[in-house]
């Protein structure tokens, strides 16, 4: 049984044709010279909340003070695919859009929808110093800001100062996201990759914390001044809790996995070997104490998938 779809998906037709000579991404300059900046949305096409916020701006004619800032619909192909009544169904086409950025992968003659797309965006992530991924979660879970291992990233999102809660990871053994590739990912080099997972994928909530993550990563970024921000689109600033790091996953090995309770992320069990759920009867349990549960789901279950992610407060 899904979550109720309570926020209606954007329409996106008009944003087609752009003035990039690629569809539904869109440029939009400022007057004096700053940040190149990407904002994506529908990496995923049941993820539509940082759609909704791109196409608000879009709608509104914004553009920055300074710099460049891109601004592009993913995986339309999935989104277009989507249904109130089967919403988990649309996440991708033939394969996740978000494990298919690495080099190898790029270059090589394998096809598929979420490849070709991926092709076309590129260009657009290769020149970007900045990069905020707009993404959503399964479960009802307070925001996440995910940096990768990068101090530069970490520093970054804890400067936004919005409520979401930082987390640490190394990526995914199944592929490479956007947010790790190329440059992003370079230990000595300047550029800014986010991640936010905004909460629950069709719930009101998402919406609102998207658009405060977006226009407070524009302005740390330096694309505009925060007097300049269009009113009602941030939050009260908050003090960001500690990070939570990643030092592990749990993985599903059959279609019997079980939570012990109905966890929804943010979590912290306090003691070590505590159970947490089974998988075809085998005890799966927490290894340390305070150890906190990070996005824990079983929407896409199924053999060699993430269930939930293990982490320390740092």
């Amino acid at each position: 049984m899904h979550h109720p779809v309570t926020t209606l998906p954007p329409t996106l037709a008009r944003w087609s044709v752009s003035n990039t000579g690629v569809p539904h991404v869109h440029e939009r300059a400022g007057a004096a010279p700053g940040p190149e900046i990407l904002v994506t949305a529908l990496v995923h096409g049941n993820e539509y909340s940082g759609a909704i916020a791109l196409a608000e701006l879009l709608t509104a004619g914004w553009a920055p003070a300074r710099g460049r800032v891109t601004l592009a619909f993913c995986n339309v192909a999935a989104f277009g695919r989507f249904d109130p009544a089967q919403p988990d169904a649309s996440r991708f086409v033939d394969q996740d859009f978000n494990r298919v950025w690495a080099a190898d992968a790029l270059d090589g003659p394998r096809r598929s929808a979420e490849l070709e797309r991926a092709r076309q965006l590129r260009p657009f992530v290769d020149r970007a110093t900045h990069l905020l991924d707009l993404h959503s979660m399964h479960e009802p879970c307070t925001p996440l800001l995910v940096t990768g291992t990068l101090a530069r990233n970490i520093a970054f999102a804890q400067s936004l100062r919005t409520s979401a809660q930082v987390v640490i990871d190394e990526g995914h053994a199944d592929g490479v996201r956007m947010r790790d590739y190329g440059g992003f990912a370079d230990a000595q080099g300047e550029r800014i990759a986010l991640l936010l997972e905004a909460g629950q994928h069709w719930h009101p909530h998402a919406v609102v914390a998207a658009r405060d993550t977006l226009m407070r990563f524009l302005v740390q970024a330096g694309a505009l001044a925060r007097l300049e921000v269009p009113g009602g689109w941030l939050l009260p600033d908050r003090e960001p809790p500690a990070p939570v790091v990643v030092t592990g996953r749990v993985v599903a090995s059959s279609m019997d996995f079980r939570f012990t309770e109905a966890f929804t992320g943010g979590e912290t069990i306090d003691s070590a070997g505590t159970v947490i759920a089974t998988d075809a009867g085998r005890d799966i349990v927490t290894p340390y104490d305070d150890c906190v549960l990070v996005m824990p789901s079983l929407r896409q279950l199924r053999p060699g998938v993430t269930t939930v992610r293990l982490g320390r407060r740092s």
